[in-house]
């Protein structure tokens, strides 16, 4: 793939994983376990086809190169075994983008190296592509990307507001336009949500919980009208001495209208912002009532 960006600018994006979930389409979050500036070991959830797959990922980074060598140490089936190199080269007054990969799946089956054939293909399609329109843009990258936050402090349990949280199936109806049509978890922890798809953050997202952190990720991975992506996390922070802080957080990437338009912008972050706030209302209000109760 070749991009109207110069090579550090890709190689930039590349090398900071932490930005794939906003920033590429396949990729649903990462966390970053462990880097000494060269080497790094990532944890990686990805939809794969029709799933959603994860793994441990080693990379090894070289900035004076332009190069990133990924390794999957724990790879989710049927891989057995995924290798692959990153690498841009200036070209221009752009530059040249390859992506590699080498794999073996468990016991040759055939079935199963289609499938990863075909997966890992169409992923590295949507990165690369999605590389390419962001070097169009890198000039004014500042511009598409917005994140804001909304926190609260109150003095409720702490698994009280995670578990109304994580059980987005049991909502109330006064948060139809929130509450998903079906929540599918065949994975614990892993929920792909079907959504009304009337708004603009679309018509599905994955959420990755991690209860013992209370912390609940999710992306939106069929957005639609101004927004480009959209990722967004809560977090339950218990404070010194008494009380939590709860904390949702928004990430969004606009495409070239809404970017354009301040009130177009406006207007959807108001609409994620408001809905978030909502939600955080009755997070709260269910563990006061079910403390109430106790």
């Amino acid at each position: 793939m070749t991009a109207p960006a110069p090579s550090g600018v890709l190689y930039g994006l590349i090398a900071d994983a932490t930005v794939w979930p906003l920033f590429f389409p396949p990729s649903v979050h990462v966390e970053q376990l462990d880097f000494d500036g060269t080497r790094e070991r990532l944890r990686m959830w990805a939809v794969a086809g029709d799933r959603i797959s994860s793994w441990v990922s080693h990379r090894r980074l070289d900035v004076g190169q332009r190069r990133v060598e990924f390794r999957q140490e724990r790879p989710s089936a049927p891989v057995e075994t995924m290798t692959g190199l990153w690498t841009v080269e200036p070209l221009g007054d752009g530059s040249r983008v390859t992506l590699e990969h080498a794999f073996t799946v468990v016991g040759d089956a055939p079935a199963d190296a289609a499938w990863t054939e075909r997966v890992t293909r169409a992923n590295s399609r949507a990165q690369l592509q999605r590389l390419a329109w962001l070097a169009e843009r890198w000039t004014r990258l500042d511009d598409l990307v917005m994140s804001f936050e909304d926190t609260v402090r109150v003095n409720v349990p702490a698994e009280l507001v995670f578990d109304f949280l994580y059980r987005a199936g049991d909502w109330p109806d006064d948060l139809a336009g929130t509450r998903p049509l079906t929540v599918q978890e065949d994975t614990p922890g892993i929920q792909v949500l079907a959504l009304d798809g009337r708004s603009a953050t679309g018509g599905e997202a994955v959420r990755i919980s991690f209860p013992a952190a209370g912390r609940l990720v999710h992306k939106h991975t069929r957005t639609s009208g101004p927004l480009a992506a959209y990722t967004g996390e809560w977090t339950i922070e218990p404070q010194p001495g008494a009380g939590l802080d709860v904390t949702v957080r928004h990430d969004v990437l606009l495409n070239d209208d809404a970017a354009l338009d301040q009130d177009a912008a406006r207007r959807v972050c108001d609409e994620v912002g408001r809905a978030g706030r909502r939600l955080l209302e009755h997070a709260v209000r269910h563990a006061s009532d079910a403390v109430r109760v106790l």
